[in-house]
């Protein structure tokens, strides 16, 4: 929480109890049932309130460090029945049964202009993240976005340029650094317990598709222009709001984008990549490349294809065994890795063992988080590269350092797109 937001709001407080009667104060609005005071909780907004907003909602009603002051959502009902549950929720905490503390917004530069809001959680579609993320960062609150980090490689970077500038700290939504089962198999592979690593191997959705779906009538609690924002206009249409935006490329990079974040960058952890990338991407032509490939320095690959294991994951082969894992189970060959500590001299990765807590601590400390802003862009970049590999049809050429193709215009293009007026980052 900013220092200046502190002692504005130790004033108000103070100036407040000098000029109020006295009265009976609940336990709770004083912090005496063991939740900090309101002054000292960090003051939360949240934009995007469906699908997983609403588990963020939920998450911070819940958390004693937060107090969530206000919503936003282009859909009305969303907006609403999210205001309610907050003021519902704090209601009862504070032993008022008509309290107003929440408020509800469809614009998020309104929310942003609040002098109250110290940090937002964005859970919107992929092609908002990163004008929402960067006009938070200018408004000076730190941020929790959802992956994938950004609907293109140019606005990844953009991202990450505003975080610095305006010294934000900011979580990407990529939680599986926080679990114990990646971290232990990334520290298995850094420190070479199955050989030297000679590929990984993931499964996750492909590329997203033009969308060409029949005008329909907008329902009439949603803003569908708002909606829309910098993407292309086109008519409304229930196959893409409220759930199947993924599918389509002027929203999102599809499959691809989607478990991509998250399995690509554990991929990108593992190989020590956290602020590098590919040297060359190899889309499946059908005869010699089975699947999608991406070649590291050293000769690592990662492919989209080739997991062992139930459900979704990633295997990692090396010269001397293997490690296998998802989100419900890790297996090792041999089975004795998983019996043999990770000793004080080698690699230890960051531990974090609750990702929404973890950004909560970086807000106070004002350390980085364990998927930062640079963490997602590099991650995210990987899936865009395979989507632009898989459109484009052939082999690219990628310089990590540069950020950019190799001598190669038609793919440079691909790296960021025209945003609708007058949207601009």
């Amino acid at each position: 929480m900013a220092k200046k937001d502190l002692t504005r709001r130790t004033f108000l407080k103070a100036s407040a109890a000098a000029l109020a009667a006295p009265a009976i104060i609940p336990a709770s609005a004083i912090g005496g049932d063991g939740r900090p005071a309101p002054s000292e909780r960090i003051h939360i907004g949240g934009i995007g309130i469906g699908g997983n907003g609403s588990g963020h909602l939920s998450r911070h009603l819940s958390s004693a460090e937060t107090q969530v002051v206000a919503v936003c959502d282009v859909d009305k009902t969303h907006r609403l029945e999210a205001q309610q549950k907050a003021n519902e929720k704090y209601a009862d905490l504070m032993e008022k049964g008509s309290y107003k503390g929440c408020d509800a917004y469809d614009d998020f530069r309104e929310l942003l202009d609040r002098d109250d809001v110290d940090a937002v959680w964005i859970s919107v579609p992929d092609h908002w993240h990163a004008l929402i993320s960067i006009a938070a960062a200018q408004a000076g609150k730190d941020i929790y976005c959802e992956k994938p980090l950004s609907l293109t490689i140019g606005e990844a970077r953009e991202m990450v340029k505003a975080v610095r500038r305006y010294d934000r700290v900011f979580q990407t939504g990529s939680q599986q650094r926080s679990s114990f089962r990646f971290r232990l198999a990334c520290e298995l592979v850094r420190n070479e317990r199955i050989g030297k690593l000679v590929s990984c191997h993931v499964n996750v959705g492909g590329p997203s598709q033009y969308c060409y779906l029949p005008a329909e009538p907008v329902p009439d609690d949603l803003d569908w222009e708002m909606w829309l924002g910098p993407a292309p206009w086109r008519p409304y249409n229930k196959g893409i709001h409220p759930y199947s935006w993924r599918s389509y490329r002027d929203y999102s990079g599809g499959g691809m984008t989607d478990w991509g974040a998250h399995h690509f960058d554990i991929c990108q952890w593992a190989l020590d990549q956290d602020t590098g990338g590919p040297m060359e991407i190899i889309p499946p032509d059908g005869k010699d490349v089975k699947w999608l490939t991406y070649v590291y320095r050293g000769g690592v690959t990662v492919q989209r294809g080739g997991y062992t294991g139930p459900g979704s994951g990633i295997t990692f082969k090396g010269t001397k065994g293997m490690v296998e894992v998802s989100r419900s189970h890790i297996k090792t060959d041999p089975p004795s890795l998983l019996d043999e500590p990770i000793g004080p001299g080698e690699v230890h990765l960051y531990e974090s063992k609750n990702h929404a807590g973890n950004w909560l601590e970086c807000i106070r400390t004002r350390k980085r988080p364990i998927c930062d802003v640079e963490v997602g862009c590099r991650s995210v970049t990987v899936c865009h590269l395979g989507n632009i590999a898989y459109w484009l049809g052939r082999p690219l050429k990628w310089n990590p350092e540069k950020e950019e193709f190799v001598n190669d215009p038609v793919a440079d293009r691909w790296r960021d797109r025209p945003k609708r007026t007058p949207w601009r980052l």
